[in-house]
């Protein structure tokens, strides 16, 4: 049976029941949940998933999620396309006093080299004793083939400095080993 590969972001009203109604959607199609990344941000609920469903119900899967707007959850369907392996991941992490701009500036340097940032997670917390915010980011990176990594390391050094935050850049932990 042939089948399409489906990214679908979400966003509504976060109220009880919207990941049920969601996955009712995709399993009336024979659908399979393969990965999601979902949260309550600001009151509203957003989400984005990756599903496979038989290219023969893709056309009726996607009328049924047109049709949840009307319940308050927004969904956008995007077909997923092929993409060729990179050489390796890394993973970065950053901590410092928030201010506006640090996602921005790191990001502009990882774009000029040719880094995907496959996933990024921030949060913000009070700073023990201090009380000051403090803004903490973790990213998977993909790193290109013949990717000068030093030259790399050096101007997130130098951003780093500039925005008076910590950043460590390290190959990901063997899930085995930790």
């Amino acid at each position: 049976m042939q089948k399409t590969s489906l990214v679908l972001t979400c966003i509504g009203a976060d109220r009880e029941g919207l990941v049920e109604a969601l996955s009712e959607v995709v399993r009336k199609f024979e659908g399979n949940w393969q990965e999601s990344r979902m949260a309550r941000l600001g009151g509203r609920f957003a989400g984005i998933l990756q599903i496979e469903v038989p290219t023969r119900e893709e056309e009726a899967l996607r009328a049924a999620l047109d049709r949840l707007d009307a319940s308050g959850l927004r969904v956008v369907v995007e077909t997923t396309a092929q993409h060729q392996p990179l050489e390796y991941p890394l993973e970065l992490e950053l901590i410092g006093l928030d201010r506006a701009g640090i996602i921005f500036e790191i990001s502009r340097v990882l774009r000029t080299h040719g880094v995907n940032v496959e996933e990024l997670d921030t949060t913000r917390q009070n700073a023990p004793g201090s009380g000051e915010l403090l803004f903490q980011a973790r990213a998977s990176l993909r790193i290109p083939a013949g990717l000068d990594q030093a030259q790399l390391f050096s101007e997130l050094e130098a951003i780093a400095a500039d925005l008076m935050v910590d950043v460590l850049v390290e190959p990901p932990m063997n899930k085995q080993q930790g």
